[in-house]
């Protein structure tokens, strides 16, 4: 029986200006996937961790990954997948987009890689799709492709991977839920024209800014007057731990995703080590429970590590 294991990372995506469209992959944590190939047209999925998520695969967004994909596939075969999740559901860390696209490199992978990094990426939204209602690919891209990556477009899909400099990522998960349909629903439906044009330029100057490994210019880009505004009212703390950051040295951030996770961007691991007290400090302060990751930008995706 064939069989493959990978590592799908955690993901950032937004990268605060850009919504839907810009992300980047972290280093840790990561899910654990084993799949194995099956000589039927069936999805069995088996779940090895606490969060009792579906196993019928039409309501699993590994499922509707891999349903997707197998509408491309003649052979009558299918999968098994045994999940060891560590990214929390809800998290805003990337949970749904680190199991679609782990699920799809993984059996991309046991199918002797037919398919492109672009064509995972869009059976992995139909994974996305299952969770949000939505099939957006700015966590996906940056899981399969690693880096830090820009969404183009949606239809057709158009994904660039992007040149960065390196950074370290402290990321404070408070121990609530956002719902990522949730955080959606409650957005501006209109915004006005001025914001926009805020918006677009912070979206430049902070590409510019990667591209060109100008920290001071990633720094001040990281501003977002769209979306931010409204999220963060469903975060505890929020406006204490950005300040307490900036004040500590990181270069910028805000909210990871939909929430609740927020996440700092530093030049120097001292520096994020510092902002990792700050952010400590004002949950111990206010009493809210919470995790922290302090890690790097994840280069490479979803990996295989055994086959």
């Amino acid at each position: 029986m064939k069989q493959v294991t990978v590592l799908s990372p955690a993901t950032v995506a937004n990268i605060v200006c850009g919504f839907d469209v810009l992300g980047l992959a972290l280093n840790a944590p990561s899910d654990k996937l084993v799949m194995r190939l099956l000589d039927k047209r069936e999805i069995r999925i088996i779940n090895k961790d606490r969060f009792n998520l579906p196993t019928e695969p039409e309501k699993n967004v590994f499922g509707g990954a891999l349903l997707a994909m197998m509408k491309e596939v003649k052979e009558e075969i299918g999968f098994e997948i045994e999940s060891t999740k560590m990214i929390m559901p809800g998290s805003g860390i990337g949970s749904s987009a680190a199991s679609a696209a782990g699920a799809v490199v993984a059996a991309n992978h046991l199918l002797g890689n037919r398919f492109t990094n672009q064509e995972l990426v869009q059976f992995a939204t139909y994974g996305e799709q299952v969770a949000s209602g939505s099939r957006h690919a700015d966590n996906i891209a940056p899981c399969i492709y690693g880096g830090v990556t820009l969404i183009r477009s949606n239809d057709p899909l158009d994904i660039i991977p992007l040149n960065f400099p390196p950074l370290y990522v402290t990321v404070i998960h408070p121990q609530i839920e956002v719902k990522t349909s949730d955080a959606r629903q409650i957005l501006k439906k209109q915004i006005l024209l001025k914001d926009a044009i805020t918006q677009w330029a912070n979206v430049a100057g902070l590409v510019t800014g990667f591209m060109k490994e100008d920290y001071n210019l990633i720094g001040r880009s990281l501003v977002d007057v769209l979306i931010e505004p409204v999220r963060s009212m469903l975060i505890p703390g929020f406006n204490e731990i950005k300040k307490a950051c900036k004040e500590a040295g990181a270069l910028g951030g805000g909210i990871s995703g939909s929430g609740p996770s927020v996440f700092m961007l530093s030049k120097e691991e001292a520096t994020a080590k510092a902002v990792e007290l700050a952010m400590r400090s004002v949950y111990e302060k206010i009493g809210v429970d919470f995790h922290i990751h302090l890690t790097t930008v994840n280069p490479r995706g979803v990996e295989v590590v055994n086959s």
